[in-house]
């Protein structure tokens, strides 16, 4: 993608009404521009990102067994009587009428309409178990939206919701969503440690969210150091076990770990003290199962084998892509940008031309984003009359992971410059051994 043709409006100056870290980068970078309060348009570069993380989301889903469906985003308030939210959900709902003064609201979440669609076609429990999950946007009226796409009115949300015979199943369903989670953070780049939680709105008697440690975090939480010593399962666990995943949940679980709402100040205090870590955390991630709590009063049941219909045990599971954006950038960025892993970079090379218009200069560079794009990396070309320093500052704030400088002083001795822009290292290269480098 050459620069001179893309749309990446960079402010010079860093906006008075960013409170954090992440805020102030995505608008300068231009990944967001505000439209208003706590509502964003999300900008090429942004964008690029957004959908980096959906598509590791979406992998993990799947490989964990969950089926990919989309649900519409405005919803009747009927199914919210139904399972007797409605009104108790609070103004974040917002809620609207349609032409004929139907009452309908704007989706915060999406437990009631699953639930609509599950009973609508299930019946039998040879159709069990099943979990559905979509990436959808939302809407929560936040009384105070603040720290930009950390806690906006409108977000993108992966919520999936698992269907079960009983309890064991459901739970089971619960520790494949537990290991889906730990694999997508680890793979995004992040330690993520999950800690028993509050319910809040959405209800039942067991949740769990997962946390990175970050000093902006909105809340303190409490944990034992272990934690982060643990092996995030490898790629061919077996989401069918019971006794395999149950196995790892349990090691996930058994060192303390809680969010404020859960501390337990004896039970922290037992642990040594050199293993104690105190800490802001930001929520990346967060699952529920809650039993019968919707299928009961929304009519959702299945026969059973004995022919006995019976409602289905459910719980639900949510992931903020817009929301990690963020957060990624929180856990990584030092004092002149972004720092983004690879995983999810909008780039992976930064190509720099200290010299357009130089015949010498500009074929260098048509030949790296040649060679670079055959190994299907993506390029973002700085083919612009900016000066150097300009640019320079520029693929630092942007933060792609290597940056690759041509100019005709390197060039004479048939060498490119290559920064990593995660440890600042450089290296005078040939233009072959460049392309080794970021490829390998």
């Amino acid at each position: 993608m050459r620069l001179s043709r893309y749309f990446l409006p960079i402010l010079r100056d860093t906006p008075k009404d960013a409170e954090i870290v992440s805020h102030r980068l995505m608008l300068r970078a231009g990944m967001v521009r505000q439209q208003s309060a706590g509502i964003y348009a999300w900008l090429p570069l942004g964008l690029r990102v957004l959908n980096k993380i959906s598509a590791i989301i979406r992998e993990e889903q799947n490989r964990a067994g969950a089926v990919e469906l989309l649900m519409p985003t405005i919803q009747s308030a009927d199914l919210w009587r139904e399972s007797g939210r409605y009104d108790a959900y609070g103004k974040e709902m917002l809620r609207i009428k349609d032409r004929h003064e139907r009452d309908m609201l704007f989706g915060p979440t999406n437990e009631e309409m699953i639930t609509d669609i599950f009973r609508s076609y299930i019946r039998s429990y040879k159709d069990l178990p099943l979990n559905l999950y979509h990436l959808q946007w939302k809407f929560r009226d936040e009384i105070r939206p603040r720290f930009g796409s950390m806690r906006s009115r409108e977000f993108l949300m992966k919520d999936a919701y698992s269907f079960d015979l009983d309890e064991a199943g459901a739970r089971h369903a619960y520790n494949r969503m537990f290991v889906a989670y730990l694999r997508t953070f680890a793979r995004l780049g992040l330690t993520s440690i999950p800690m028993r939680a509050e319910t809040g709105p959405i209800g039942g008697d067991l949740s769990h969210e997962f946390i990175i440690l970050a000093s902006t975090g909105e809340s303190e939480v409490f944990c034992d150091k272990s934690v982060l010593d643990l092996h995030v399962p490898d790629a061919d666990t077996n989401f069918d076990s019971v006794e395999d995943l149950q196995t790892i949940v349990s090691n996930w679980t058994k060192p303390y770990a809680a969010t404020s709402d859960m501390h337990d100040t004896a039970a922290y205090g037992a642990i040594p003290t050199e293993r104690q870590v105190s800490a802001r955390g930001i929520e990346v991630g967060h699952i529920f199962y809650f039993g019968t709590k919707y299928s009961e009063p929304m009519g959702a049941k299945v026969m059973g084998p004995d022919g006995i219909e019976r409602p289905v045990y459910m719980g639900s599971y949510g992931i903020g892509p817009s929301r990690l954006v963020a957060a990624l950038i929180e856990a990584f960025h030092d004092e002149n940008g972004i720092v983004w892993p690879k995983e999810i970079a909008p780039f992976h090379v930064h190509l720099i031309n200290l010299k357009v218009g130089d015949g010498a200069t500009d074929a260098a560079c048509e030949t790296l984003i040649h060679a670079l794009e055959a190994r299907h990396l993506d390029v973002l070309y700085d083919d612009t009359d900016e000066r150097p320093g300009g640019k320079f500052a520029k693929a630092d704030l942007i933060g792609m992971p290597w940056q690759i400088i041509a100019g005709p002083k390197s060039l004479a001795d048939g060498k490119v410059e290559i920064k990593n822009r995660g440890t600042g290292e450089r290296h005078l290269l040939s233009i072959e051994d460049a392309v080794r480098l970021v490829t390998a």
